[in-house]
């Protein structure tokens, strides 16, 4: 047992030391997504199922640049999955540790992990016109296309919120 809690601490250890040295202390992966919201300030409510066909429900999303949304996630199937908001780069990244380190837990205000048949949240901040992306990095999650874009458009332009 002690094995298995040095082995998860070394492990942890080492990703937040690889977290701070590709990411640095400005934190631009997350300044390219937005910032963590404000639960009182989200302006609408988005809800996203999860299911062990590996795919959400939306895959796509639309909102405004500056736009504070509540993500209500649910774990539709049997399957431990995730939500994850990041860049291209960033997902990818993550999912490969992700791979090497299956069982490891995550308290990031971009993302959620749940159990089968149960519910989260992530409340963000827009903060960036372009696409988020948004995906599963669970082992074999992200490879089998559960992945999902939100669509952020200018602040100024008249784009219909789905």
């Amino acid at each position: 047992m002690r094995t298995i809690r040095y082995a998860v601490f070394a492990a942890l250890t080492a990703f937040a030391a690889a977290g701070a040295s590709a990411h640095g202390d400005s934190h631009d992966e997350t300044d390219a997504i937005g910032k963590p919201g404000i639960a009182t300030k989200a302006i609408r409510a988005v809800n996203i199922e999860m299911t062990d066909a590996m795919r959400f429900t939306p895959a796509n999303i639309n909102v405004r640049q500056g736009d504070t949304v509540r993500f209500v996630i649910t774990n539709a199937g049997k399957l431990k999955h995730e939500l994850m908001l990041g860049t291209e780069k960033e997902l990818k990244e993550h999912y490969e540790l992700m791979k090497k380190n299956p069982e490891m837990e995550h308290d990031d205000p971009n993302q959620v992990s749940l159990a089968p048949g149960t519910k989260g949240d992530i409340v963000w901040q827009f903060t960036k016109a372009g696409e988020v992306d948004f995906a599963c990095l669970q082992p074999g999650h992200y490879d089998a296309g559960m992945k999902g874009i939100v669509n952020v458009a200018k602040a100024s332009d008249k784009y219909a919120r789905k």
